[in-house]
């Protein structure tokens, strides 16, 4: 959206430089914008955690169907991310941002009215649909509207506002689940939504159709998010019916023969929606483990978090909303210091620090029981999973070359909402008891099956840290040699 003026031009051609580009006279409005939009987009991730055991009550709505609320949205944000990116170089940013705004705005209306399970389903697949366009058109926007060291202060903008969105998100969900009802956890994004659309259109003017050519793999992004929607089914499945049986084998098998497929087709079709090359680099193969791994934590923290608080201890949507707040903040302060320190320290020593920090949180809850240590222990845990956060996208993101970088942070978003869905699976099925047992009336304090499902979850979730802690170890490179080639395999 830089152009260059006649007065430019003609200096240009006079002094025999380049021609100066001229920033757009709207653009820090514009940032605001598309960042608030960005915000709407990742509030939705957990404003929903708070209003689930009210959601569930409502509807009649079974465990598997809850987890499918939490993991269809991110399911479909992540799948179709990489598509999403490739359609905004085609077809034009400024396009697939109305777009998504507008599909946007209606799949949330569906999901506000939705009076039964499939059609809350529906609209939050739609949310997902409509986010993996929005998201990657937006953050394009941002990149073409900014030149230099702005460009730099309003890529800090939109991460620090992307950032907050968790935080936000709890606070926000307990308000309005505690007030109006759960629908309004959707609805409000309708006229946010509506009135941002037009504002856009009024502020952004018309872009001529890209010069970039090519095709779209839709074959691709099916693909992969069809084996992570199998993998997402069999874990969800396996809380009732086990972790053996011949129909969860055959979903696994399943499930890699279509990540299979999608290898085949990425290294054969002309246009791939991934490079896979670069998830042989080390650093961005730390990167990926890394955010898969500290986005599931995240997840997991909210949806034992919100049913152990709501429904086996009482609390009301608010107070359970306040509750979390330190482990909002606390996700925000790890990363922050994270950031101050990973260039001293390192990532291989800061990445294995935050998962072990995270391990250690999500013990305390298995040891203690009651509202203090629960909320003690998955603030620690947050502190951790912040850390990793930063640590990935340092890592990942840090040693690539500049025509890589659009790629590089495409992958590692959609490693980011591919965690969501299968860490929100994973630890439904290891608290199903508990889950299920509590699920007799939202705010009733029933004890159910007692808090041994509950543990089961955090113990997988202590786990699962400690593993990706030492896989972390092993396959995180060594910081780069000074006068090396910053672009190598890092080995």
């Amino acid at each position: 959206m830089s152009e260059h003026t006649p007065e430019n031009i003609d200096t240009a051609e006079a002094t025999g430089t380049p021609p100066p580009v001229t920033p757009h006279p709207r653009r820090w409005r514009i940032l605001w914008l598309v960042g608030i939009a960005q915000l709407m987009l990742i509030l939705d991730v957990t404003v929903v955690a708070i209003a689930l055991p009210h959601i569930g009550a409502d509807l009649g709505l079974s465990r598997e169907a809850l987890t499918w609320v939490m993991s269809g949205y991110t399911l479909a944000f992540g799948g179709l991310l990489l598509l999403g990116g490739r359609a905004a170089d085609l077809f034009g940013a400024r396009r697939l941002v109305l777009i998504g705004l507008l599909m946007f705005v209606v799949a949330s209306l569906v999901a506000g009215l939705a009076v039964s399970g499939p059609m809350l389903l529906t609209g939050r697949v739609g949310q997902g649909v409509a986010a993996a366009m929005l998201s990657p058109a937006a953050l394009s926007l941002v990149v073409t509207l900014f030149d230099g060291d702005e460009r730099n202060r309003a890529l800090g903008i939109w991460s620090a506002l992307g950032g907050g969105g968790a935080a936000l998100g709890v606070l926000l969900g307990g308000l309005l689940t505690g007030g109006p009802g759960w629908p309004w956890v959707f609805i409000v994004n309708v006229p946010v939504g509506f009135i941002l659309l037009l504002t856009i259109r009024a502020q952004l003017p018309p872009q001529p159709r890209p010069a970039v050519t090519g095709r779209l793999d839709v074959l691709g992004a099916v693909l992969v998010t069809a084996a992570t929607g199998t993998l997402i089914f069999a874990l969800i499945r396996a809380g009732d019916a086990g972790w053996g049986g011949f129909t969860g084998i055959g979903l696994v098998v399943a499930s890699v023969a279509l990540y299979a497929g999608f290898v085949v087709r990425q290294l054969t079709a002309r246009s791939p929606l991934m490079d896979l090359r670069l998830l042989t680099r080390r650093p961005v193969a730390t990167g990926t483990v890394l955010i898969l791994v500290a986005t599931a934590l995240m997840i997991m923290v909210f949806f034992l978090g919100t049913f152990y608080l709501q429904q086996y201890q009482g609390f009301d949507p608010l107070t359970t909303g306040l509750l979390f707040l330190p482990v909002a903040l606390a996700t925000m302060v790890g990363a922050n210091l994270a950031g101050r320190v990973v260039g001293r320290l390192g990532a291989r020593m800061l990445g294995v620090v935050g998962l072990l920090v995270a391990a250690a949180g999500m013990t305390v809850p298995v040891l203690w029981d009651g509202t203090v240590a629960m909320v003690v222990g998955v603030t620690i845990a947050a502190a951790g999973t912040g850390v990793a956060f930063v640590v990935a996208s340092a890592t990942a993101l840090g040693q690539i070359a500049p025509h890589e970088a659009g790629l590089a942070s495409g992958i590692v978003s959609t490693f980011h909402e591919f965690g969501a869905s299968i860490g929100a699976a994973v630890v439904s099925s290891m608290a199903a008891a508990s889950i299920t047992g509590a699920g007799a009336g939202a705010g009733a304090g029933s004890a159910g099956t007692g808090t041994a499902g509950f543990e089961r979850g955090f113990t997988t979730g202590a786990i699962v840290a400690i593993a990706a802690a030492l896989v972390v170890l092993f396959i995180t490179p060594r910081p780069p040699v000074a006068n090396a080639d910053p672009i190598g395999d890092n080995t």
